[in-house]
């Protein structure tokens, strides 16, 4: 257990730190990155791949996810996945490190509500793509986030902050490429790799991952990396909850404790959220008044 807890905090690091050095690689990369959107990422990513910065966040990354895998082969889910969400504290620390200026007492309440309330999710409803998938429900998921992605891609585009909606489109595509993981695996143990390829589940995986990756780089160029973060680490689970009670074997709360677990969760995610905000309007404020 001390392994995991170790390895799951080294990934939420890496992965904090990856956010940064990404933001400031596309940063330099782009000549203006006002407005940036997923499809403005994918006409410059050969301009990025030879950013070093960016390259160096891509590869750290990396290196998070693959601790994150070993978290998890050495510990379970219910203590990696909660463990995980650290990432949005290291992001903060970060930041306030970068632009070397402590962080607001609200900035850490925000950002530990939002961390507390995702692990209290994690932890009492984290089975939500357990059982079997009813195929033709995870093609009706698809269908809606494909839409609900191209639609926050677009408003994007026409807003100033842009960050929210391209981090939350990020968040349902990595929620997706989790259910066509499961899928993709299923295939391989049942059918292996010749019927793997011949089935739809690996080629969604890949297009979802892609479009993750697009979005979720539209975030960290087009507003602040502390809401890239937040936006992304909420939108995961809850969509994957969403996804499971549609398309998998998890039924609604019905216990008083689960919930109250759901609604101590969401509550907590409400507070974190608008302490958040709260801190980041005052922060514009008074960079407008010293300007």
């Amino acid at each position: 257990m001390l392994l995991a807890t170790a390895l799951a905090l080294s990934a939420a690091l890496l992965n904090a730190g990856a956010a940064l050095l990404q933001q400031q690689g596309i940063h330099l990369g782009l000549v203006s990155v006002e407005r940036t959107d997923a499809l403005r990422i994918a006409r410059n990513l050969r301009d990025l791949a030879q950013q070093p910065r960016w390259v160096w966040g891509w590869s750290t990354d990396l290196v998070g996810y693959v601790l994150q895998a070993a978290a998890l082969y050495y510990g379970s889910v219910a203590l990696v996945q909660p463990l995980m969400t650290a990432q949005l504290l290291f992001t903060l620390g970060l930041v306030s490190w970068q632009r070397h200026e402590p962080p607001r007492f609200q900035a850490w309440l925000g950002a530990g509500a939002i961390c507390t309330g995702l692990a209290v999710l994690l932890v009492t409803q984290g089975g939500s793509l357990s059982g079997a998938a009813d195929r033709t429900k995870v093609l009706q998921a698809t269908v809606v986030v494909a839409v609900l992605v191209t639609m926050l891609v677009i408003v994007s585009r026409n807003v100033r902050q842009g960050v929210l909606f391209s981090a939350v489109a990020a968040g349902l595509c990595t929620a997706m490429s989790a259910v066509f993981t499961k899928l993709t695996v299923d295939d391989l143990v049942n059918v292996g790799l010749a019927g793997t390829a011949q089935d739809w589940p690996g080629y969604l995986l890949l297009v979802s991952t892609f479009a993750g990756f697009l979005t979720i780089q539209a975030g960290f160029a087009s507003g602040p990396l502390t809401w890239a973060v937040a936006a992304g680490l909420i939108t995961d689970p809850i969509a994957s909850y969403l996804v499971g009670i549609l398309a998998f074997d998890v039924t609604l709360p019905a216990d008083a404790a689960s919930i109250a677990s759901v609604v101590i969760a969401l509550g907590l995610l409400v507070v974190g959220i608008v302490l958040l905000a709260h801190v980041s309007g005052r922060s514009r404020q008074h960079r407008a008044a010293m300007a």
